[in-house]
């Protein structure tokens, strides 16, 4: 059954579109950060602002090269090798040069966000290919792709004191293709922050833990 929004729509589905709108709103805000706000601590996250950004850059490119290969694998994932720099860092496989500041890794952000929009869009609707949350299509990848941006900018925003809303149709979008079951009625950002753990929902217990639905709709 798919999941209608707070109107009772059927929320298109998700689009490179979609993710090139993620990641310019999330660059803009971000762009206006204080500069030394970028050790501290990103919302509830054990990481700092800058490693999370780092960590939504790595998850976009991570996205765009599992559908790279002619035959993207199914069982794993493309093997590009994960190291972190500290025990409580992210796993990563890019950095962000730190002399190059905040601008920089804002750089570094846009080229990720860039190539898995690409990727989307010439990627036939029916490949296939492997997600630790179970194989997936180019529209779930964008989905994907969209809620590690929307919502780890919601922890870079509260760790540097910014505020973050992003649209809530991008939202609903994302809601209808990866968390087909959470509650309608309500509104999609804190519905999305809800279902990734972040926020409380009347009527709904908060889920201790949390993983979205990437299988391909068709």
């Amino acid at each position: 059954m798919s999941r209608s929004d707070a109107t009772g729509s059927v929320p298109s589905p998700v689009t490179a579109d979609d993710v090139g709108l993620a990641v310019r709103l999330a660059v803009e805000l971000l762009r206006h950060a204080p500069v030394d706000g970028w050790g501290s601590r990103a919302g509830s996250l054990e990481w700092d602002c800058w490693e999370t950004v780092e960590h939504i850059a790595n998850d976009l490119l991570y996205y765009a090269v599992q559908i790279g290969p002619q035959s993207p694998p199914l069982d794993t994932h493309v093997p590009l090798a994960l190291t972190r720099k500290r025990p409580e860092a992210p796993m990563v496989f890019v950095h962000a040069e730190r002399a190059a500041g905040p601008a920089g890794l804002l750089q570094v952000l846009e080229a990720c966000g860039a190539l898995l929009v690409a990727m989307v869009r010439t990627t036939p609707p029916h490949v296939r290919a492997h997600h630790g949350a179970g194989v997936t299509d180019p529209e779930g990848f964008a989905a994907l792709g969209v809620r590690e941006t929307l919502v780890h900018t919601h922890d870079v925003a509260e760790g540097l004191g910014l505020a973050w809303t992003p649209p809530a149709a991008l939202c609903a979008r994302v809601l209808a293709r990866l968390f087909p079951d959470a509650p309608g009625g309500a509104d999609p950002w804190r519905t999305l922050l809800w279902a990734t753990g972040r926020a409380e929902l009347p009527g709904h217990a908060r889920p201790a833990t949390w993983r979205s639905d990437s299988a391909p709709r068709s």
